[in-house]
């Protein structure tokens, strides 16, 4: 049985997909570790669970030679050097779809308070002050919602708005088919001048550093909102905070950020600290916990399939193989380099230890090539050894 270990805190279905499948050596560690703690932990570990905190990198990857699958139990991947993965033969799974709700609740709920100056009038109230006007408070009825990125995510913020009676527009890099009554619009710069309030739903990256810069938010209707549930890089805070305080924008909330703290009893930094049309949030937009359920499920039903069946479907570095029925009384899965006559190899090693191919599967990406395959017979440690000593081979396991 593959002993797996489990960082952060991840929910509890995780480990009872685990152990529900017959995987019961689960190991948990309530927080992230690094360093040689974090290579400590994992001596031995076929498969390892993170979020976000936890840092997979090239060196901590070659210091594990067991290591068959990661789990990122979050949206994002990018504490985990994915072609680093790959070129050891080992497949990363995350969650893209499980905790959308949570998020798109969110960013619907805090524009909202920041359309009817909510953070300021609680502030207010809680220092003594009753100030009923209605100067500056609007219904989200009859506004436009502007949102950048029309994903998974940002397609479900357009379906809540809409049912608020708000007007839908977003800007995406890839024509995407509109949700409702949602409309694309191909300028950002135009786009950014018709939104009451732009909400950002973009993956992280150079491409998509400083897209909300000075320039873009000047772009920006005067008065505007702008929310940030996506990754902290994308906006300039810099510029934010100088919108913000001469008034072209009335308000913001911003649950990511370029650096943000290691731990709780860290201090976040940023001039938005103390503004009263600011909503901050320490990177919860998923954080409910029925999406931790249903990611705790996700990651860990894509792991199991892995490890049970060879399953790649999912995976965001390396080749996809989906389900299928084993067909022979054997299942041997082998990654290899990409390369001409890898297959032909293959099938000629099985064929002096006098294994029948009944099926094969096949998928190549990159550098890497993955081949799930079938046989009649019995793959010996003999087969499986000899396979992994060709120069081709990346890996070779049974399932």
């Amino acid at each position: 049985m593959p002993r797996i270990v489990l960082f952060e805190n991840i929910h509890a279905s995780a480990r009872e997909v685990f152990v529900a499948a017959g995987f019961d050596d689960v190991v948990t560690h309530a927080g992230a570790l690094a360093g040689a703690a974090l290579r400590e932990a994992l001596q031995g570990a076929q498969v390892v669970g993170i979020r976000s905190r936890t840092q997979l990198d090239q060196a901590v990857l070659n210091a594990l030679p067991d290591l068959r699958a990661i789990g990122c139990f979050c949206i994002g991947t990018n504490q985990v050097d994915l072609e680093a993965a790959a070129l050891r033969g080992i497949p990363v799974f995350n969650a893209p779809f499980s905790n959308t709700r949570s998020v798109a609740e969110l960013v619907l709920g805090e524009a909202i308070l920041l359309l009817r100056r909510i953070p300021e009038k609680n502030a207010r109230v809680h220092a003594g002050f009753w100030d009923k006007t209605a100067d500056g408070a609007y219904e989200a009825r009859g506004k436009t919602l502007g949102i950048v990125g029309y994903g998974n995510i940002g397609s479900q913020v357009g379906i809540l708005a809409e049912s608020f009676g708000m007007r839908v527009i977003y800007h995406d890099i890839e024509a995407k088919l509109p949700l409702g009554n949602a409309h694309a619009t191909s300028s950002l710069k135009k786009f950014l001048a018709q939104a009451d309030v732009v909400t950002l739903h973009v993956p992280g990256g150079k491409d998509t550093a400083n897209l909300l810069d000075a320039e873009a938010i000047a772009a920006m209707r005067p008065g505007s909102i702008l929310i940030n549930a996506s990754r902290g890089t994308v906006v300039d805070i810099p510029a934010l905070q100088r919108a913000l305080k001469s008034g072209h924008l009335s308000g913001a909330a911003i649950d990511v950020f370029p650096i943000e703290p290691k731990s709780r009893d860290e201090a976040l930094d940023s001039p938005l600290r103390g503004m009263h049309n600011v909503i901050l949030t320490p990177h919860i937009g998923g954080s409910t916990q029925e999406s931790q359920e249903n990611i705790g499920r996700e990651v860990a039903e894509k792991l199991k399939r892995f490890i049970s069946s060879g399953t790649t479907k999912g995976a965001v570095n390396f080749p996809e193989i989906p389900y299928h029925e084993q067909a022979g009384a054997a299942r041997i899965i082998h990654i290899h380099q990409n390369v001409p006559g890898a297959m032909g190899a293959l099938s000629n090693l099985m064929g002096e230890y006098g294994l029948n191919i009944v099926s094969q599967q096949l998928q190549t990406r990159g550098k890497i090539g993955y081949a799930i395959t079938d046989v009649d017979g019995e793959a010996t440690d003999q087969l499986i050894e000899g396979l992994r000593r060709h120069p081709i081979t990346i890996r070779c396991d049974r399932v």
